[in-house]
């Protein structure tokens, strides 16, 4: 693509590669501009508030809690007593079944994201606390959408989902459920391409992850 694609069309926005998917997706305001053989098209967020974005960076931690009644509520008690705000929260059991795990999502800059971290450690039912940010660790995300789909749109939105690597749940005359997953970034991606068709509904663990044992 000659001179990039702000020299092709004004509604193109740039460029952005999916670890999963192989073709590159030229960012375009209307899912019209899927073609045969062509480009997957994205729309990312736009930035409204540069300035706070760059001091509130998000911040994913995971830690191992006692599988005890009231644990979770205790740790988000914590975040809302201290005005702190919880963009997600997944629990889950792990292969010990005395231990739980906790994965929340904060937005905040550095210096109170350390103190979210000193009040849970204080926390009698935390064992293990870690930050999920940076190249060793995994994180994924899952979602389940349903798509409001017309006979006419549904090849493309099947397109799209088969692109993203998503599955199709459940299907109807007027409806489809796909399930995405993969970095929250790409999962966002995909429901912004759904979003002009119609999502009925919407849900999302939020992001879950590990970090990466040594090689």
């Amino acid at each position: 693509m000659k001179n990039g694609a702000s020299g092709r069309d004004p509604a193109l926005r740039g460029f952005c590669k999916c670890s999963h998917i192989s073709q590159y997706a030229a960012l375009s305001k209307t899912p019209r501009a899927l073609a045969d053989g062509l480009m997957l098209v994205f729309d990312l967020p736009a930035n409204n508030n540069e300035e706070d974005e760059m001091n509130a960076e998000k911040h994913v931690m995971t830690m191992l809690v006692d599988n005890e009644p009231g644990v979770v509520s205790r740790v988000a008690g914590l975040f809302s007593g201290k005005g702190f705000n919880i963009e997600s929260i997944c629990g889950s059991p792990t292969n010990d079944p005395r231990v739980s795990r906790i994965t929340i999502v904060t937005q905040a800059d550095a210096p109170v994201v350390e103190q979210i971290e000193k009040q849970l450690r204080k926390l009698v039912n935390i064992i293990k606390l870690r930050s999920l940010n940076g190249p060793r660790c995994v994180r994924r995300e899952l979602a389940l959408a349903c798509i409001t789909v017309k006979p006419e749109q549904r090849a493309e939105v099947l397109r799209i989902a088969d692109l993203a690597k998503g599955k199709i749940v459940d299907a109807g005359l007027s409806h489809l459920i796909i399930e995405v997953s993969g970095e929250q970034e790409e999962v966002q991606t995909v429901l912004n391409l759904l979003k002009p068709y119609g999502i009925k509904k919407l849900a999302r663990t939020g992001p879950i992850g590990l970090i990466r044992e040594p090689k």
